[in-house]
């Protein structure tokens, strides 16, 4: 079975493909070899140089291995010496990804330690996979990670086409990600596709599915499907670990008190009222009629924008079911005239889904600052190449103005799920690149009462596509 990585460099860019190798910790002019518990794994560059540089894994599975040890008490079975594990991407390389690209995997790059969290366009070439439920399940699950993905799947016998269609394929990812996200992404996945491993699945394969899985398995679209696939369908261990993914994490009593007190300044500016007042104006007036609120929590603005007839479909998404459930009281979804005009569905802001398609706008307010950076361009791509509505707003807080609350301790973020807070040259950067990026154009305002040195609390990007 072979595994390709290339990672190719764009123009002008300040980096070279060559850093792959010390990513990978694989020097190019080296044959590597490591031993595995059944065979051989080998590391080799077919192509290095500043244009694109292209790591291969090939392993070498031992037949005679895969049997060794087993209890033969019951005598052999036919299905010892006659199976596609040594030809087929599984579980074995998997393991062989952890053993031969740990450090790689773990995100660590003593020599490139920029490089780690930069986000690269990678090609990655899979042979032979075994994939139990098809083209439509590997599409299902790369595509909502940013991955564009394209499938050749296998005859069975080129010399008997008349045998049709193999369950196999060769499969091509290309995407703009980290090597530590795509190591982490083969890793819990190859074995999903398979939905099979060679070893025991206990409690610890729980731990390591979370490890791996953290910033993207929680809200990805098949979530309970990996989980399951992943811990071979031992349903003990699948509502465990589904439960520790979908727990809303605990918030300290100085977190709680903190946001307590931000929550309630911003009732005294009436910060939010306005926040949604004026996106409803914006949506308004680019003649919207379908909108997507993206990341819609609670429902506060789906409220809004039901008291006003000129929006006839509304899509409210949030990865979190309890949000979803909140948002469903506050509308009383249940009423016939709101079923009509409303749609509530799970699904992250950083994840494709064809439900996002066909509408004329899209809001994503106080959004983004909850992604991991890496994330953004996950969420940029979703939003505006795959979604592509006419307007996109996007709302965030303005780090400038953190010093005006009071409650707030110096350097801290508003939220305790914030992962990151803009000034206003940081968030107009960002927005310029995406409307250049994607072919929108964008203007900023503020949102709020302003400072004359420091803007409004929360900042506004308005993009319409060109």
């Amino acid at each position: 079975m072979l595994l390709t990585l290339t990672l190719s460099r764009p123009p002008h860019s300040d980096w070279s493909a060559a850093d792959l190798g010390y990513l990978l910790h694989k020097h190019p002019a080296k044959l590597q070899s490591f031993d595995l518990s059944a065979g051989r794994a080998h590391v080799f560059y077919p192509r290095c140089d500043d244009a694109a540089t292209t790591a291969a894994l090939l392993l070498e599975i031992d037949p005679i291995a895969l049997v060794r040890g087993r209890d033969r008490s019951a005598g052999p079975t036919l299905s010892e010496y006659v199976n596609d594990r040594p030809y087929v991407a599984s579980s074995f390389l998997s393991s062989a990804i952890s053993r031969v690209f740990g450090t790689a995997l773990a995100g660590h790059c003593r020599d490139r330690p920029l490089a780690v969290d930069r986000a690269m366009p990678f090609t990655t070439e899979l042979t032979t996979v075994p994939c139990r439920g098809g083209e439509r399940l590997a599409r299902d699950l790369f595509e909502p990670l940013g991955y564009t993905l394209d499938a050749d799947r296998l005859t069975l016998d080129a010399q008997f086409p008349e045998w049709g269609s193999s369950r196999y394929y060769n499969l091509r990812l290309r995407g703009q990600t980290t090597l530590r996200q795509l190591l982490t992404h083969l890793f819990v996945l190859i074995p999903v596709l398979d939905d099979d491993k060679h070893y025991w699945v206990g409690d610890e394969e729980i731990d390591k599915l979370l490890a791996k899985g953290q910033g993207w398995l929680a809200d990805h679209p098949l979530r309970d499907t990996i989980t399951k696939r992943y811990l071979k369908h031992q349903h003990r261990l699948t509502r465990e670990a589904i439960s520790r993914l979908t727990e809303d994490q605990d918030v300290d009593a100085a977190d709680a008190a903190k946001q307590s007190r931000i929550e309630e300044a911003e009732k005294v500016t009436g910060l939010n009222e306005q926040r949604l007042a004026t996106v409803v104006s914006v949506l308004k007036a680019a003649g919207a009629k379908r909108v997507l609120d993206l990341g819609c929590g609670e429902g506060k603005l789906i409220q809004r924008m039901l008291k006003d007839q000129e929006f006839l479909q509304i899509i409210g998404a949030d990865v979190s079911t309890l949000a979803l459930e909140r948002a469903q009281r506050r509308l009383h979804a249940e009423r016939s005239h709101v079923k009509e005009r409303v749609k509530l569905i799970q699904a992250g802001a950083s994840y494709r889904d064809e439900r996002f398609r066909g509408l004329d706008a899209a809001a994503a307010l106080e959004v983004i600052e909850h992604l991991d950076p890496p994330r953004l361009r996950s969420f940029e791509r979703v939003l505006f190449e795959f979604a592509k509505p006419g307007t996109v707003i996007v709302t965030t807080p303005n780090a400038e103005y953190n010093v005006k609350w009071e409650s707030l301790p110096a350097g801290e973020f508003r939220h305790h799920d914030h992962r990151f807070e803009w000034s206003r040259g940081q968030f107009e950067s960002w927005g310029l690149g995406v409307a250049d990026r994607n072919g929108y154009t964008v203007r900023f305002m503020g949102i709020g009462p302003p400072d004359p040195d420091l803007g409004a609390p929360t900042q506004m990007a308005v993009f319409t596509a060109s």
